[in-house]
């Protein structure tokens, strides 16, 4: 299937073609048999399109709604593991569908599409309880990158140990400190919280974005330099040989992987 991509998408009474450039693969769900599903809640005909082209091309079941209050009977009935809302909807607000639908489904994650400038919007949907928002125009990999961040955020994980062992290294969690060999190690907080994620996701190959999104977060990062140098100076403190590390391991053409 050939893919497209805009650089920018969300303008009210344009067409967008938002085909995403790479498709990574199906969600975790999809690969245990249950598509993740997102409801679009959107009045324009061409942006439902364009989004629903681009989520089902990246694996994912899309329902939508026209209007705030089909929206909000979706969003309660057919229980969508995302949804994404448009602010200005008709018969209901998008602000007054998440605040009913998060008094009502409080754990279904919820991003707010908001118009350039309409800062009051993004302000108001936070507050009442949206996981996230995108202004108009949008480029569709950022739309991308938060809705697959949101879900992350949004998915049970199994709980860290308060202590954690590998070779002579010792973490704990809770303590935020570190120890190898018996004495103690300085880490950054940023160097122990990317541990610490690697930690509550072991044997698992962890992209660049990916930990940017997650540990330093999608609004701060500034490229992903920043977790190569971390990296090293984890490696620096952590391993017995950082040219040859033997626990956070480079995944070439994908990440890292940490085998403590």
């Amino acid at each position: 299937m050939k893919s497209k991509m805009n650089s920018t998408a969300g303008l009210k009474g344009r067409a967008p073609d938002l085909r995403s450039a790479n498709r990574p693969g199906r969600t975790k769900d999809a690969e245990a048999g249950k598509r993740t599903r997102i409801l679009i809640v959107e009045d324009e005909p061409a942006m439902v399109a364009g989004l629903r082209d681009n989520f089902e091309f990246e694996g994912y079941d899309v329902i939508s709604a026209d209007n705030g209050v089909t929206g909000l009977e979706r969003a309660l009935t057919e229980d969508p593991d995302l949804v994404v809302l448009d602010v200005m909807m008709p018969r209901m607000s998008g602000l007054d569908v998440c605040k009913q639908l998060k008094a009502k489904r409080p754990s279904v994650p919820i991003i707010m599409l908001t118009a350039r400038g309409q800062e009051i919007d993004k302000v108001v949907g936070l507050e009442l309880g949206a996981d996230d928002y995108v202004t108009k125009p949008f480029s569709i990999r950022e739309l991308m990158a938060r809705v697959k961040a949101v879900l992350r955020r949004a998915s049970p994980s199994a709980p860290l140990p308060e202590v954690y062992r590998f070779s002579d290294v010792e973490v704990n969690i809770r303590g935020n400190e570190v120890l190898r060999a018996g004495k103690p190690i300085e880490l950054s907080s940023k160097e122990f919280a990317l541990l610490a994620y690697f930690i509550s996701h072991p044997t698992e190959t962890l992209s660049r974005d990916r930990l940017l999104d997650d540990v330093w977060g999608y609004d701060n990062y500034p490229n992903t330099r920043t977790v190569d140098t971390h990296i090293v100076h984890l490696r620096q403190k952590l391993e017995l040989n950082p040219e040859e590390p033997r626990f956070i391991l480079t995944v070439h053409g994908s990440g890292y992987k940490f085998v403590g």
